[in-house]
């Protein structure tokens, strides 16, 4: 399959990464994690103004008019930047919960066997009676476990894939960084060659998730969809971690960004579709 992002294509990746810049930078990245499981109603409500959730409306119903590619391109940027909230649900709501479209109403869905940000939100997508709450590993996403796992959504499977590239993209990018920067024996660390094939691999671990996430959203197919997420989760996972190990002692610290790419990551690895789900329903998207 050959195909490029479209000139408005490319303008709406670019608009949203300065929207989120402007309004979700590193300074309210480390304000939301210093109030953990406080939603940020305003944020929301910007998103909603922006056409975030709205995306895949109609004009006639006060939505954008746009399709799933477009979706994919907006939710990589949404990882990218580790914007928290129940956005894949709240998306996904927008056609059916009122007010979800505009961001004045949060969305919370049934998962799997997990809820996010249950306690913030106003509409629930699912059985969640029974739900007890979870010690979360990253602290801008409270879940909750449900006693009934829910089917996946397609849909869903595939916006998580799209966040997950996010964070591939965004950990390569920070990890190559810091091999420039970091000086060791008078030398950037980025000279060595362990290093270099590190920061090599993530490389190729994202672009290789970017290439199938996209297909998937062009096509649709749900063996595409499987296939993209089981490649956007290693890509995140993984180059989470070897991030992590270029940065070495100082990426762990509590200051630095890149442990709560490593635990979004793993949340989101979580969701329906992923890990051992993801290779059962592409096995069976394959024998159909």
């Amino acid at each position: 399959m050959r195909f490029r992002l479209t000139d408005d294509q490319k303008a709406l990746r670019a608009g949203m990464r300065e929207l989120l810049g402007r309004c979700f930078g590193r300074e309210a990245l480390r304000a939301a994690v210093d109030a953990p499981g406080r939603l940020d109603r305003a944020l929301w409500r910007t998103l909603g103004e922006a056409g975030f959730f709205a995306l895949r409306l109609p004009e006639a119903d006060g939505g954008v008019g746009l399709g799933l590619p477009e979706a994919v391109l907006v939710f990589e940027e949404a990882g990218r930047a580790l914007l928290p909230g129940p956005l894949v649900a709240t998306h996904l709501a927008a056609a059916s919960v009122p007010g979800a479209a505009r961001g004045e109403t949060v969305v919370a869905a049934v998962d799997g066997e997990l809820v996010e940000w249950l306690d913030a939100a106003g509409a629930v997508r699912g059985d969640a009676s029974g739900a007890v709450p979870l010690r979360s590993v990253d602290p801008l996403t409270p879940l909750h476990r449900v006693p009934a796992a829910g089917p996946p959504d397609p849909v869903a499977v595939l916006l998580t894939a799209a966040e997950q590239l996010g964070t591939a993209g965004r950990v390569c990018e920070l990890a190559v960084q810091h091999a420039r920067r970091r000086e060791q024996f008078g030398r950037p660390i980025g000279s060595f060659q362990a290093v270099q094939h590190l920061c090599a691999d993530l490389l190729v671990r994202a672009e290789t998730a970017r290439v199938a996430v996209y297909a998937a959203a062009v096509t649709a197919d749900p063996a595409d969809i499987a296939a993209a997420r089981l490649l956007a989760d290693e890509a995140a996972v993984q180059g989470a971690r070897d991030c992590l190990q270029v940065h070495g002692g100082m990426g762990f610290t509590w200051e630095a960004d890149v442990h709560l790419h490593l635990k979004r990551a793993w949340v989101r690895a979580r969701r329906a579709g992923g890990s051992t789900q993801g290779a059962e329903l592409l096995a069976a998207a394959l024998a159909d």
